[in-house]
């Protein structure tokens, strides 16, 4: 029996940030890039709030939050009985956000407050899943989060806050968007539910992603990319992820590559490996998922004949949408030396393998398999 549960207030489209007019009253917690701070975007936002309501601002975010900031945020507070948690920005404020949430109200505080997240990327979901992503710096290891908890309530999602993204954001976003709809079609938690959000999000990624980095301006584009980017949020909270995003937690603390270009390196060994396609013996092809593969490549306009050709086409359609958004396609293309890379390929691919993304993954990974994929990627 599969469970699937919605629970997120979703308010799109231009204009979406009158939502914010209902409150009144309330004390707000406000947790914010400090890019939208000093870019006067936050104030423009924060200005749709009745003078009525108390606020904490806190923008002292990084990326890849690590637990210090979490510890930070709550005491920014000061004790303060808030009923309104407001996460702003990307991933790394929407994913600290849910953090101090949760951590807050295991200590007793904001008892009864509800989040409300507004996302200013495309890429992450985070403002419709129970995932938060928090980083210990000290040891390199990214920590997945995962509870129903820590659910927003409210989702505002006005492409408005997306025309100004530069393009390498928009690029790196919209890949993180296309792994999660991959990932979650694969999975072996994938479902008919799951299956239809992330399709729609695969087939909008391959149609209006290159637009959108080619023309930030183009408001059609980037609404489409971010409903894209809410739809495989779903998609990958009812499915879980899969050994994509497991190496990527793992080398993402290591490398500090950013999130969705790192993803995009992956992509497209993490698709071979998981369909076993060896071109010198074909019997050692794992079919089924092949043809969740074959059946992606068809969605996205390929003839994929077979299940063999829909993962080659497939892989191609891939690298051909990384250089469309001239991205690396490997880790050494990025920066990244071989003297980094041998030093902590060990220590990610055993991180990786106990990621909890990966025990989703079609394919069951050992450590070897693991190295084996990082040497192809790098």
């Amino acid at each position: 029996m599969d469970k699937i549960f919605y629970k997120t207030e979703l308010c799109i489209g231009s204009g979406s940030l009158e939502e914010l007019r209902r409150f009144h009253k309330e004390s707000v917690f406000v947790v914010a890039d400090p890019f939208l701070k000093t870019s006067g975007q936050l104030d423009s936002i924060l200005a749709y709030l009745d003078e009525s309501n108390d606020r904490v601002v806190f923008t002292d975010i990084v990326p890849d939050p690590p637990i210090e900031t979490v510890v930070a945020g709550i005491q920014a507070t000061q004790g303060r009985e808030i009923s309104l948690v407001l996460s702003i920005g990307g991933g790394s404020a929407i994913d600290a956000a849910k953090a101090m949430y949760y951590f807050a109200k295991k200590q007793g505080l904001f008892k009864d407050a509800i989040m409300v997240a507004i996302p200013t990327t495309s890429g992450t979901g985070s403002e419709v899943t129970d995932f938060s992503v928090i980083t210990d710096a000290q040891k390199g290891t990214k920590y997945p989060l995962v509870t129903r908890e820590i659910l927003p309530d409210l989702a505002i999602l006005d492409a408005d806050l997306v025309l100004s993204l530069p393009p390498n954001i928009t690029a790196d976003t919209g890949m993180d968007v296309l792994t999660h709809a991959i990932e979650a079609y694969v999975s072996t938690k994938a479902s008919d539910f799951s299956d239809a959000l992330a399709e729609k999000a695969i087939k909008l990624v391959f149609e209006y992603l290159p637009r959108a980095y080619q023309n930030g301006q183009d408001i059609e584009a980037r609404e489409k990319m971010h409903a894209a980017s809410t739809l495989a949020g779903m998609a990958f909270n009812t499915a879980s992820l899969g050994l994509n995003h497991g190496v990527a937690h793992a080398a993402g603390a290591k490398f500090h590559v950013p999130h969705g270009r790192l993803n995009s390196i992956l992509m497209p060994h993490i698709i071979q490996y998981n369909a076993n396609l060896n071109p010198r013996d074909r019997r050692q092809m794992n079919k089924d998922v092949a043809k969740r593969y074959q059946d992606i490549a068809r969605l996205i306009g390929y003839q994929a004949s077979s299940p063999a050709l829909g993962v080659r086409q497939l892989i191609e359609a891939v690298k051909r949408l990384q250089k469309q958004l001239d991205m690396p396609a490997s880790l050494s293309a990025y920066g990244i030396s071989r003297m980094d890379f041998d030093t902590d390929k060990e220590q990610i691919a055993h991180a990786a393998l106990l990621d909890g993304c990966t025990v989703t993954n079609p394919r069951v990974p050992t450590v070897s398999d693991i190295l084996g994929i990082l040497e192809s990627a790098f």
